[in-house]
């Protein structure tokens, strides 16, 4: 098995949450997100799922950098990966976030800690286009292809496509960008519940692309890569099965995941991953209540570290 792949990281950044809550500003536009009144235990068994999932990682050999979420004004700090993201040869971007609360996620102390362990070369900020209402929620609203130089975009309020343009022009990406809807007609708010591009496969709801010409250029693409494109159904997506995240651990590539999007994926399905990547399920049942699973909670970290 490899050790190295420039899709799967083997460090990441993760928030862990102090006072959990599903967050009434994100609510209009996430259909993932449960219609309920989150409450001290909900804020508490959350944090227990963060912890233990944060021990699980580094249990297989991936380098975790855990930061507390302990302000209560941000209900979705646990998802780190919106605001920011590195790329191979010290880049780091910062996001424009279209709900105001998300806004104050932005934390200088992760960005320094990356500097002082990593070498960062430039870090590009984008947050300025919240106040023309241009926004791109980091990858959520992108789904990178690291290998191919791809960046799979889910047409949304989350995913402005002036500022994707001026993301894939400084970051060298190509973007390809589509519509995306469940089975009632509702638009999909970020690409990365749709979708999960790994070294050597990829999931992808494909049923969800509207346009079934876009949808086959898309599968297209992911094949000419060598790829092996497995397929996910509505119902798989709708329980976070896109919603995962390759990793790299100390025996090989792991795929990061849910214990309710491993439950809904077919036997089939896990031998064609696990023939890259060991699956490695994490419980997070409260925190997904948020809209989110285990691929939202990472931010992976694709820059070489100080020596």
């Amino acid at each position: 098995m490899n050790r190295t792949s420039v899709q799967a990281p083997g460090a990441v950044v993760m928030v862990r949450p102090h006072h959990f809550s599903v967050n009434a500003e994100t609510a209009a536009d996430n259909a993932f997100q449960a219609e309920i009144t989150t409450d001290a235990d909900h804020a508490k068994q959350a944090y227990d799922e963060h912890s233990a999932m944060i021990a699980q990682l580094e249990a297989y050999g991936v380098r975790v950098h855990v930061f507390e979420g302990d302000n209560p004004g941000l209900p979705d700090c646990v998802f780190p990966n919106n605001w920011f993201s590195t790329h191979a040869g010290g880049h780091v971007a910062i996001f424009p976030m279209k709900a105001e609360n998300r806004r104050l996620e932005r934390r200088q102390d992760i960005l320094e800690m990356l500097k002082s362990n990593y070498r960062v070369q430039d870090v590009i900020d984008y947050s300025g286009l919240e106040q023309d209402g241009l926004y791109l929620e980091g990858t959520g609203a992108m789904v990178l292809d690291h290998i191919d130089r791809v960046a799979y975009a889910v047409e949304s309020d989350r995913t402005n496509p002036i500022a994707l343009e001026r993301f894939c022009t400084h970051f060298n990406f190509e973007p390809m960008v589509f519509a995306a809807e469940d089975d009632k007609g509702t638009s999909i708010y970020h690409t990365n519940v749709l979708m999960c591009v790994g070294t050597n496969f990829a999931l992808i709801g494909t049923e969800m692309i509207t346009d079934t010409a876009r949808r086959a250029e898309v599968v297209s693409r992911l094949q000419s890569t060598g790829r092996d494109v497995i397929e996910l159904s509505n119902a798989q997506v709708s329980s976070f099965a896109g919603n995962a995240i390759e990793l790299m651990g100390k025996d090989g590539p792991l795929l990061a995941l849910s214990q309710t999007a491993y439950d809904v994926l077919t036997e089939e399905q896990r031998e064609r991953i696990s023939a890259s990547a060991t699956l490695l399920p994490l419980a997070i049942p409260t925190l997904e209540l948020a809209g989110g699973s285990v691929r939202c909670t990472i931010a992976g970290l694709h820059l070489s570290p100080r020596h």
